[in-house]
């Protein structure tokens, strides 16, 4: 399931994961980022005196604020510079592939989507469940083995990927939602671990047509500055989203996923834009040579908040819902 990149990818720490494939992307953004600015991301027991009472434990709070030390930046190419450009579309291209967007932005999306009533038609997992976002408002949630990283699915990525199951069943589509986390307790092979539960829903529900894995990037300077990619939207902060495109000796047909991403951002960009970051093609296979209807989605950053999330996930749901509708018709 996994290629060499795959594995090269699980064998580094959290914040040496995000950092792959971001920084010259980042770096090609705006004036003011200082070029190379952006980069990717049990105690002693003591004695208790005889007859003492037991401390009562400090009640946590009830909400918080996200430091006011995270800045926001809307992430939009400045220029077609570091890009492969065509019919108004950046792509990001970390890979030694030519790739040509043009084709993919004029080809059909081959791929038929069944009635709903068939069975379900799109599937949303999360290889890496527990991201979770910066804590804000009622948004406060218990970190896991890492920062900005959960294993209570109210807080995580799996909460985005609920939100977009509501809006898509709510357009008519059918989803199934896979809340498993795969890189807990292990990070290590979780694109493994998610591969063979993708690969036995495609077999359980032959009607799926689209699978997203459903993520959440991280954006920290080299200076330890944490960012968030934000968007406004009818007057509220949104977080953006990005489509991530695997490619490799393993998934020798990627066109057809970036055809179908050329489809989807196009709409983005035309009800929301700015909504969506570049869309990013990379080394690594991501399970999508299972599927042609197989994206990568990184809702946000990790310095943004939940509720930014979520808005940005019902909009991403919005757009693709639309999209997908026409392949079913």
């Amino acid at each position: 399931m996994q290629g060499p990149s795959d594995r090269l990818l699980d064998g580094l720490d959290f914040l040496e994961r995000m950092a792959v494939g971001e920084s010259a992307l980042l770096s090609g953004l705006g004036a003011d980022n200082g070029g190379t600015l952006w980069v990717e991301d049990g105690g002693e027991s003591l004695p208790i005196a005889t007859g003492e009472p037991l401390e009562e434990e400090t009640a946590p709070p009830a909400t918080t604020t996200a430091p006011d030390s995270i800045v926001p930046r809307t992430l939009a190419p400045a220029s077609a510079s570091g890009y492969v450009c065509a019919g108004g579309l950046y792509l990001y291209n970390t890979t030694d592939l030519e790739v040509d967007l043009a084709a993919a932005v004029s080809a059909p999306v081959d791929i038929r989507m069944e009635a709903a009533e068939e069975g379900p038609q799109i599937l949303i997992v999360h290889t890496h469940g527990s991201e979770a976002y910066t804590p804000d408002g009622a948004d406060i949630y218990t970190p896991s083995d890492q920062n900005a990283r959960t294993l209570d699915t109210q807080y995580n990525v799996v909460r985005v990927g609920n939100e977009m199951k509501e809006v898509f069943e709510e357009m008519g589509l059918s989803v199934v939602h896979d809340e498993t986390l795969y890189d807990y307790p292990q990070y290590n092979g979780a694109y493994s671990r998610s591969g063979v539960s993708i690969s036995a829903y495609l077999e359980q529900y032959p009607t799926i047509s689209i699978v997203l894995d459903v993520h959440r990037d991280a954006l920290v300077g080299e200076d330890g500055t944490v960012y968030k990619a934000v968007t406004e939207i009818d007057g509220q902060q949104t977080a953006q989203v990005m489509l991530v495109l695997g490619s490799g000796s393993e998934h020798p047909n990627y066109l057809e996923n970036l055809t179908l991403a050329a489809r989807i951002q196009k709409r983005l960009d035309t009800l929301y834009p700015t909504l969506a970051r570049p869309m990013t093609l990379r080394g690594s296979v991501y399970n999508q040579n299972l599927t042609p209807g197989s994206l990568l989605v990184e809702v946000g950053t990790h310095g943004n908040t939940l509720q930014e999330a979520l808005r940005a996930a019902r909009y991403f749901a919005q757009a693709a819902g639309q999209v997908l509708l026409e392949l079913e018709q």
